[in-house]
């Protein structure tokens, strides 16, 4: 699989952002993530915006991070990469490409200067959940949680730190 750097509103993202979009209505019973997302959200070196795709040029999995800071009330710090809108097809689930793409976004955040990944997902998304716990990350308490459905019950906030034991600002 070719995983290619590209922005959020090339014609693939938006299609596979649209199979995401039902794909979270379907499981949340919603009209789909709420979170406001612009292209220049991922545009380097503030984020990134990554689609893989399979041998025969179609497009597979998506995944993106963007800068975070400590202004507002979301809750974030500064320093944050956050992840948005990882997916994988169904007929691709079970490669490890959400594995490679999740990898490849903390490298690109780490070298950004980035220097802890964050993430939202939900209680009806359990293979999200493994794969973020099996990764690194930890689920944040309740108070810690930032984004949009920071105070939705359903809502699973997750944080990986990107400095590594060797970093100076460790």
């Amino acid at each position: 699989m070719d995983l290619v750097v590209t922005r959020f509103d090339h014609p693939d993202a938006r299609k596979l952002n649209d199979e995401v979009q039902a794909e979270y209505a379907r499981r949340y019973e919603s009209e789909g993530d709420a979170t406001p997302l612009a292209p220049e959200m991922f545009d380097p070196p503030r984020g990134i915006y990554l689609i893989a795709y399979d041998p025969l040029g179609r497009p597979v999995a998506t995944g993106g991070w963007r800068a975070q800071e400590a202004a507002g009330e979301e809750g974030y710090r500064d320093g944050d990469a956050e992840i948005k809108r990882m997916y994988v097809v169904p007929e691709a689930r079970g490669l490890g490409l959400a594995r490679r793409l999740l990898a490849r976004l903390e490298e690109d955040a780490r070298l950004a200067g980035r220097t802890r990944m964050v993430l939202e997902t939900g209680v009806a998304q359990p293979e999200a959940m493994n794969l973020y716990a099996s990764s690194g990350y930890l689920e944040l308490p309740r108070p810690d949680h930032f984004g949009v459905y920071r105070h939705e019950p359903t809502s699973r906030c997750y944080s990986k730190s990107l400095l590594s034991e060797h970093s100076p600002r460790a």
